[in-house]
């Protein structure tokens, strides 16, 4: 790659990191230039001629057949939505305690740093690589209606994926005894996002990698572990155990 380009996927990287801090106007406990480069540490997505390409396919005619069944379609639709507060919804269900700003703080300010956190690893990827996502390739229509807000943007690795996946490992470490239900449930987080249409299975497949990464560069940091006892403290409190 030129140099001019690299600087610019750095720049890239950057502007989206401090739109992320801008917005949650939160600490990270790191920034992007300290995280690892996800381009340098995971594969290319696959040719259009591979087979994993041709699984690709499968996959996505698997995910438009699962819109039929309306439960699972309802689930897609709600996991679709871009927030903290929409996927800790959803995962509090399994980890067994609401999770809010309002009712778990310390659980709250983990979750909500860490995923600001690794949320910017996804940006330099995105843009280097800039892969068709399914509904583009084929001209189609979304199950989520985001086909304007996601037009352009790349489908290589996957955002909802990197949050849901890194927020399940989160959470499965607060509440071990929990993990196999919360495991479950964001597995189907990810998932879902090849049923909306908005991904490719290789792109949640090697985004759930890129999340271990992540979660494994956030037990680097003397704050995050700080705030992991903090929020262990504070499960093992609200739920008695």
């Amino acid at each position: 790659m030129n140099t001019i380009r690299l600087k610019l996927l750095a720049a890239i990287a950057v502007l989206g990191f401090a739109g992320l801090f801008a917005q949650n106007n939160v600490q990270p406990y790191f920034t992007v230039e300290q995280l690892p480069d996800l381009i340098k540490c995971l594969p290319a997505p696959p040719a259009f001629d591979s087979p994993e390409f041709a699984n690709d396919m499968m996959r996505y005619a698997w995910g438009k057949q699962q819109r039929t069944d309306s439960i699972r379609a309802e689930m897609a639709k709600r996991d679709a939505v871009w927030s903290f507060e929409a996927l800790l919804a959803e995962l509090s269900v399994p980890f067994g305690l609401n999770i809010s700003r309002e009712d778990t703080p310390e659980i709250w300010e983990l979750m909500e740093t860490s995923l600001v956190t690794t949320d910017a690893m996804r940006v330099a990827p995105k843009a280097y690589y800039h892969r068709q996502r399914p509904f583009e390739r084929f001209n189609d229509k979304m199950l989520t209606d985001e086909e304007d807000d996601l037009r352009g943007e790349g489908s290589y690795p996957s955002g909802h994926t990197m949050r849901g996946w890194t927020a399940s490992l989160l959470l499965a470490e607060i509440n071990p005894s929990a993990a196999e239900a919360i495991y479950a449930r964001g597995w189907i987080y990810c998932e879902n996002r090849v049923i909306a249409g908005a991904h490719w299975q290789s792109d949640i497949d090697v985004t759930r990698v890129a999340a271990s990464i992540a979660f494994a560069a956030l037990h680097t940091s003397p704050a995050f572990l700080d705030q992991m006892k903090k929020a262990q403290a504070e499960y093992r409190k609200l739920s008695g155990k």
